[in-house]
């Protein structure tokens, strides 16, 4: 059986000595596998109860149409939303595009003319920039008279109490904590963490709205930022809660007068969460929403092979190959475009879909350089599957995540490596490393 693989993966394109380095250096990785597994284990109860106590039954894997009057499969699954994240309330919606949507939502629903919005882990990711009015764009916050200010986080990445002490005042109503790295190489944030920044910052200023974009970080840990004192977690169903599932959609937990004034904000005040036609994505979001602690599992286990793949190599990594994880995100800085593009060249290719084309980078709307962005996915820009991107611009960083299956993400980093071998960007001999 162990040559018939070899001899798989050497048909799919990866030479023997790329499979050889790769296999010995899985072997080394297999203890870490049991905690991921503990944790994916203790979510997926976590999600099989919430289900059963709300009495998820057939007919809430039904759609509606029109308004979307009494949508039972809707209602209780916003009941399921916020017990798995132990909240008041949750808003769970196809209608919502995208973990960029969900998060102006959330802030342009709690901020009001005259508030300020307080980022105290530095710049926000990207496409954030546009939604604030740190770069120009119609419609922003700043359009609509609410300031921003943000401290940078410590060089070692820890958080900086003093200034952010002095950047809370009267004008202060919500404070957003990026959960994940975006395209920076500083380290994610672990919920605890989280729970200690939300604790000094309620203790500055206790009503002050404290929401965490928890892109990335669902079921990567047992427990979530609502757990430690957030008012609000917002997220993606084509990140890890859909379980690559789910087609659209976006979700807010958090407490209640927080989620009645985003629904408000998404349909009409007046109408609020009461309309909003479900369709047909209320079985991809059960479905997805009960695989995605394994899944999530999957993800993690690729971005350690990622990242113990390219430590070894001699490459920057964020985090490390022995660091605990608190997101599926795994950096590698090259130093040079050449690596950034070849090594979503490698992903591109080891895809079940559009596996054939070769990816470019391009003017992204949002971002402010060419992004390359490597997604062969069944469903269109889902980063819980087996995807890479980054800007092209220094440090010249590639940000990599997602796999469905363990199997898929182990071929997608031996495909990348096996592509950084042939442009000529990694000049190594495999048998040397010290494995």
């Amino acid at each position: 059986m162990k040559e018939a693989l070899r001899q798989i993966y050497e048909n799919m394109g990866i030479s023997r000595e790329v499979y050889d380095f790769g296999e010995r250096l899985w072997e080394s990785l297999k203890d870490r596998w049991q905690e991921i597994d503990a944790i994916s284990e203790y979510n997926q109860l976590k999600v099989i109860g919430a289900m059963q106590k709300n009495r998820v039954s057939e007919a809430c894997l039904l759609g509606t149409t029109g308004y979307g009057y009494n949508d039972l499969g809707r209602e209780t699954l916003e009941k399921v939303y916020a017990d798995i994240f132990h909240t008041e309330d949750a808003l769970v919606r196809p209608q919502i595009t995208c973990g960029t949507h969900a998060l102006a939502l959330a802030l342009m629903s709690n901020l009001r003319p005259g508030d300020e919005l307080l980022s105290p882990v530095g710049k926000p990711y990207d496409t954030l920039e546009e939604v604030i009015g740190i770069r120009p764009s119609r419609g922003s916050l700043k359009e609509y008279g609410i300031t921003y200010r943000q401290v940078d986080l410590h060089p070692d990445g820890s958080f900086n109490y003093e200034e952010i002490r002095k950047a809370i005042h009267e004008k202060t109503k919500l404070v957003t904590i990026q959960r994940s790295k975006g395209y920076q190489t500083r380290p994610t944030l672990s919920v605890n963490k989280i729970g200690e920044l939300i604790s000094f910052i309620k203790e500055v200023k206790p009503d002050v709205i404290c929401m965490v974009d928890n892109c990335y970080g669902e079921f990567t840990e047992e427990i979530e930022p609502s757990d430690v004192g957030a008012d609000l977690v917002v997220g993606s169903l084509i990140k890890n809660p859909g379980g690559g599932l789910a087609p659209i959609g976006g979700y807010l937990a958090g407490k209640k007068e927080c989620i009645e004034n985003a629904a408000c904000r998404l349909t009409s005040p007046g109408l609020g969460r009461e309309v909003g036609a479900s369709l047909q994505a209320l079985g991809s979001f059960y479905q997805g929403l009960f695989l995605a602690p394994s899944v999530t599992a999957n993800a993690m286990k690729s971005a350690i092979f990622a990242a113990n793949i390219y430590e070894r190599l001699g490459f920057a990594v964020v985090p490390n190959g022995t660091e605990q994880r608190h997101d599926i995100i795994q950096a590698v800085t090259f130093g040079a475009p050449e690596g950034v593009i070849a090594f979503c060249e490698g992903i591109q290719q080891a895809a079940p879909v559009d596996g054939h084309v070769t990816p470019e980078p391009w003017d992204m709307p949002g971002y402010d350089s060419p992004v390359i962005m490597a997604a062969g996915a069944f469903v269109s820009g889902s980063s819980i599957e087996l995807s890479a991107d980054g800007p092209i611009k220094p440090p010249y960083a590639v940000y990599f995540q997602g796999g469905l299956t363990w199997q898929h993400g182990k071929f997608g980093i031996m495909k990348t490596l096996q592509k950084l071998v042939e442009k000529g960007v990694i000049l190594k001999d495999f048998d040397t490393q010290n494995l």
